[in-house]
């Protein structure tokens, strides 16, 4: 369960929290000048384009600064400072906006655009559709999920809120004054959730209300502390009144916010004691199965159906077994050398370093860039992924850092794989590739997590070829790796898109031989917490396999693994079916 925490969404996802930039739009279209043919029409769309992207990057400071290291090189030089809103309202304005916005694409002529630019209107298009579609299911979406929610990914992206200039450091002190009442925003969705009979399970806010705890519980020692007074280092400033700034921010704002949050849900749940209410996945709600198509799509980036995803996970499943049979058969000796062997490198910079190296055969070099490795704080281990990395703005590739979660049970080759997922050629790679490629940069805001962690995972399974094992036994692993994902992928699909209970799945995974009810019991909890998560990371892995296969038939003799990555690379994360679409026949 690995993610890369690119941008804080304020309870909608891309497009609806950007619905409230769009008022105007049609009548800014106007200001863009009286310009006729091709290339007019292409300079049109750029500069609504460039207008879209300062307006967007806005709306949310922590997005702003994720993405910007220098706002003012691209035209921002005032914004408001801002976490953003959560309440209904603001969704029934990103509807309407999300129409005018729908209407500002169709004035354009997107024949007459060049291939870069066309692909870039074909995903805002596609993204804007899809969001339309869903507008109506709002309620559905839930900003406090246990393992990706914002009460645990937002101290990481607090703590990793990198200071440049006096000006962030102001910034970030608004933006942590601004915690209890964002948190209010929150709990007064949850208790709008709740009335309409959508409230999360149970045991999904017991979670919730655990991590908050223990990020508050040694208020006198919180990171927030220790991580602002070493950011301040080096700036030219007056340090010790920030510290003490932020001290009092921390102690009057956000640790206030945090207990204002725990206590609030504590009243949901004593409100709802008594009732019965869903504890299974989306299926069973009014609008689940819509609402958890949405979610797939938007996810994944896959075009697929349900029952699709469901018959390619089978099937890429029956081949890794078959595989798996096949090597021991060759081999009998890796069943045993499997469970037994060790592998010594441990150190992350080393293992980091290492798959740089081996790498370079199959993959174009990225820029230089600098990269640090860090450990989750102790208060957040048992609610964060066991690994994630923090994307680097689009004008510097120099701030990449890497979270290592210390409770995770690193074993043998975890470690190595983990890191090829995270750094090299995982997210870290394929972000600063995606720096280095020009693009204009609405495109960093646009792309789906199913081609981020699907990128990430179909290298993690390269990555196992890489390891100096003996013969075999890496794609033994490899296999292993790849059925297990597909078991989780294939629960998520039956639990939210077919309604199965904690019996159907323990039935499904006891076909392979895994019964432990307790693991299979928290596996059941934490796909309903958090429907369609494995699947970007399992069918966003089928859909480039299926491109590289794609590619092998269309380019024969021309086919390397090289260029396809080399390939996907130039093109940038999209949506599969746009990839597809732009995806060159030959080479």
């Amino acid at each position: 369960m690995k993610k890369v925490i690119r941008y804080l969404l304020p309870c909608f996802c891309l497009f609806l929290c950007m619905g409230a930039i769009f008022s105007g739009q049609m009548g800014k279209l106007a200001t863009l000048g009286e310009k006729t043919g091709a290339q007019g029409e292409q300079q049109r769309f750029l500069e609504y384009l460039d207008q879209l992207f300062r307006e967007e990057i806005t709306a949310n400071t922590i997005n702003l600064h994720y993405t910007l290291k220098n706002p003012d090189q691209y035209g921002i030089r005032e914004y408001p400072v801002t976490l953003g809103q959560v309440n209904t309202q603001e969704s029934v304005e990103a509807t309407a906006m999300l129409e005018n916005m729908q209407a500002a694409l169709k004035s354009f002529d997107s024949k007459k655009l060049d291939p870069q630019y066309a692909m870039i209107y074909d995903m805002l298009e596609d993204e804007v559709e899809l969001e339309l579609g869903a507008a109506e299911l709002y309620l559905y979406q839930e900003p406090l999920r246990p393992s990706t929610g914002v009460a645990g990914e937002l101290p990481v992206l607090l703590a990793e809120y990198t200071f440049y200039t006096e000006k962030d450091i102001q910034d970030y002190l608004a933006l942590l004054g601004q915690l209890p009442e964002y948190f209010s925003q929150v709990l007064k969705l949850e208790r709008e959730k709740a009335d309409a009979g959508l409230f999360m399970p149970e045991y999904a806010a017991n979670e919730v209300i655990d991590q908050c705890e223990n990020f508050v519980k040694d208020t006198e020692n919180n990171y927030l502390l220790d991580t602002f007074a070493d950011k301040v280092q080096g700036l030219e400033v007056d340090q010790a009144s920030y510290i003490q700034q932020n001290e009092a921010v921390v102690a009057e704002a956000v640790i206030p916010a945090y207990e204002q949050l725990i206590a609030g849900l504590r009243d949901i749940l004593s409100e709802l004691s008594g009732q019965e209410w869903n504890q299974q996945g989306l299926y069973h709600l009014p609008q689940g199965t819509a609402y958890y198509e949405y979610l797939v799509r938007s996810y994944t980036g896959s075009d697929l159906t349900i029952k699709e995803m469901q018959q390619a996970a089978k099937e890429r499943r029956a081949y890794d077994m078959s595989e798996a049979a096949r090597l021991i058969r060759e081999d009998p000796d890796l069943l045993t050398v499997s469970a037994s062997y060790s592998f010594d490198l441990q150190d992350p910079v080393a293992i980091l370093q290492q798959l740089q190296e081996k790498m370079a055969a199959d993959f174009p070099t990225a820029p230089d860039t600098a990269y640090t490795v860090k450990y989750v704080h102790p208060s957040l281990e048992a609610h964060l992924a066991p690994a994630f990395y923090l994307a680097v703005p689009i004008d510097d590739i120099s701030q990449n850092a890497i979270y290592i979660n210390g409770s995770s049970n690193y074993q043998k080759l975890k470690l190595y794989t983990t890191l090829a997922h995270e750094g090299f050629p995982g997210h870290l790679y394929q972000n600063i590739m995606e720096r280095s490629q020009d693009f204009l940069p609405i495109r960093s805001l646009l792309g789906t997590s199913g081609y981020s962690e699907g990128w990430a995972t179909y290298v993690e399974m390269i990555s196992y070829g890489y390891a100096d094992l003996e013969p075999g036994l890496g794609e033994l692993l490899m296999h292993d790796q790849s059925a297990l994902l597909s078991l989780y992928a294939t629960a998520d699909l039956g639990i939210h898109g077919e309604g199965w209970s904690l019996e159907d799945m323990t039935e499904f995974f006891g076909e392979y031989q895994i019964s432990d009810q307790q693991v299979l019991t928290d596996i059941y909890q934490l796909i309903v917490e958090e429907p369609a998560h494995y699947l970007k990371y399992y069918i966003g892995y089928l859909e480039f396999l299926k491109l590289k296969e794609e590619a092998q038939n269309a380019w024969g003799d021309g086919y390397s693994d090289y260029k396809f990555h080399e390939v996907l690379m130039e093109l940038g994360p999209a949506q599969f079916d746009i990839l597809r679409k732009y995806f060159p026949h030959e080479v």
